[in-house]
């Protein structure tokens, strides 16, 4: 056995071959005096800042469309200090409808009354003092059972008891600004994942009850998304991905029609299931887009917003 001779390997020339990359897409140079338009337009278009163009000029035409542009967030969103930005996105009709896991619903919460959340659980768990504000839980519970009282949802109950409390931060709750600009904010509950559910206050029944109403809304919510509507999932690696591919279905299942439309998933780490069943299984086969985007949200979901408001189409 010897070396093949490569003597005999055919080439072409250099500029006749299509290329990927070119320098028409290259970075410029940021300036001290740069807008943040020009700012954005310095960006490469390359890679991921394509994706980030182009899921912004998707989400400008929904609006333009009138089809909803649902937020799916889970509690980190909350806890890197976001709620402010997607506050006056909703404010300019970039949000249409808030879904949430129950750790929004602690976070957004003792923001709303106190100005901080997010406890040192290393610290507190080996006394068992973890999760047991006494605040926190009874007001998720109330809600919860006011919601089961009314035939509401948990998110629009807690949103309710919170802004008649008239917290000293409601301007940068999410709860209170969708309850007082009347954008859906649905709940998604894990029963026992979320510290209110220990508290002696919970009633299991008005928990799920509240959840399952608010599934039903977002379903609702997701059968609009048809020829043109836009969910993103920010932060949220299991309950709301397996949320959104069943609402899906239920709207599939009921004979609407749900395609072309545009589905992201924003997280430090690309796990299975959001990109799965956000990205990929909703909109295969349909004329629709689903994006993946890596980084920390305290940067992509500013960066995004930035995009949305001062791109170009």
């Amino acid at each position: 056995m010897k070396p093949i001779d490569l003597s005999g390997i055919k080439t072409y020339e250099l500029a006749s071959r299509p290329s990927k990359v070119n320098i028409e897409s290259f970075a410029s140079p940021i300036d001290s005096g740069d807008s943040l338009s020009e700012f954005l337009k310095k960006l490469p278009d390359i890679l991921a800042v394509r994706s980030l163009r182009e899921l912004a000029r998707r989400i400008r035409k929904a609006k333009a469309l009138g089809k909803p542009i649902i937020w799916g967030i889970g509690g980190h969103v909350i806890k890197t200090g976001l709620a402010p930005i997607l506050i006056d996105l909703m404010k300019k009709g970039f949000v249409s409808a808030i879904a949430s896991n129950g750790s929004v619903l602690v976070h957004d919460t003792e923001i709303a009354l106190v100005g901080f959340t997010s406890e040192d659980v290393d610290a507190s768990i080996g006394k068992g003092d973890f999760g047991a504000a006494r605040e926190t839980g009874e007001i998720l519970n109330l809600a919860a059972r006011n919601g089961y009282k009314d035939s509401i949802g948990l998110g629009e109950a807690l949103g309710r008891e919170l802004f008649k409390m008239n917290p000293p931060n409601a301007k940068i709750s999410l709860l209170c600004q969708a309850y007082e600009n009347k954008i859906p904010f649905t709940a998604h509950l894990t029963i026992g994942a979320d510290i209110g559910h220990f508290h002696p206050s919970a009633d299991g029944a008005a928990l799920g009850a509240t959840s399952h109403t608010d599934f039903r809304l977002f379903c609702s919510l997701v059968r609009e998304m048809n020829e043109g509507g836009v969910y993103l999932n920010i932060g949220s690696a299991v309950v709301l991905p397996e949320i959104f591919l069943k609402a899906v279905t239920v709207v599939r299942n009921l004979g609407f029609e749900l395609q072309n439309f545009t589905t992201a998933n924003f997280d430090f780490i690309q796990h299975y299931r959001p990109n799965t069943n956000v990205v990929r299984r909703p909109i295969a086969g349909e004329n629709g887009a689903g994006f993946s985007l890596t980084g920390h949200h305290e940067i992509m979901i500013p960066l995004l917003a930035a995009q949305i408001l001062c791109g170009e189409d």
